[in-house]
């Protein structure tokens, strides 16, 4: 996979490898948050805006408030570069979509600063948070 990886990354020239690896570990965590991780076929599959969930869900976790400028050296800057990463990942074979999928589907993303630097608020263990 990360051969895959690897070439679509120079072949775009736009996303680091990097980018495209977070994704597609990130699919693990969106299947969870949608309630879809025990689900067969079909059943599986996640919007776009599943998957931006996940993606959040895992770069706060890994990254912190970092998380908008790690993605930003990445090359994505904007939730519809998750988008544009996803339909490369399709058009290789790597992922499958729905006739009814569409890039626009990670237009009505989140704003990566908002999110990561303004909103963040650090999770500290339940026996911290009470004192």
């Amino acid at each position: 996979m990360n051969d895959a990886f690897q070439e679509l990354a120079v072949l775009d020239g736009r996303f680091s490898v990097e980018a495209f690896r977070f994704l597609y570990e990130s699919l693990e965590e969106a299947l969870r948050l949608a309630g879809k991780e025990d689900a067969d076929g079909i059943d599986r599959h996640l919007t776009g805006q599943e998957v931006l969930t996940g993606m959040r869900s895992m770069a706060g976790r890994m990254f912190g408030p970092m998380a908008a400028q790690v993605w930003r050296t990445w090359g994505v800057n904007e939730s519809m570069d998750w988008g544009r990463i996803v339909f490369l990942l399709v058009d290789k074979g790597l992922l499958s979509r729905r006739e009814e999928d569409s890039i626009e589907d990670f237009r009505e993303g989140f704003d990566f600063d908002c999110v990561f630097v303004e909103n963040y608020s650090v999770a500290l263990p339940a026996d911290l948070a009470d004192h």
